[in-house]
């Protein structure tokens, strides 16, 4: 299976120069993956490479459709919690 970038990618470019197997590739709106190519990282790296860098939480999907990046990967924090953090960092 491949991964796949969907809406919501702001093309950053932080995942292209990482992709082992050359996969990502720039298009409009966002970046694609050639599903061909992506090996999902296997044999090059034990977590793949795209979502352990991306910028955006939730854009990068696994062959069944879910996040590889879901919401609270980056931030630490679980989306039930997020509206009370957020308001705790507003408040200070």
């Amino acid at each position: 299976m491949a991964f796949k970038i969907i809406e919501g990618c702001v093309n950053c470019w932080a995942c292209e120069p990482l992709c082992p197997s050359q996969a990502i590739y720039e298009a409009q709106p966002h970046f694609l993956t050639d599903a061909r190519k992506c090996t999902e990282c296997e044999g090059d790296f034990l977590h793949p490479q795209c979502a352990t860098i991306c910028p955006i939480e939730g854009v990068i999907l696994d062959g069944v459709g879910l996040a590889v990046n879901p919401p609270g990967s980056l931030t630490g924090i679980p989306p039930e919690r997020m509206a009370a953090a957020m308001a705790e960092i507003q408040a200070r």
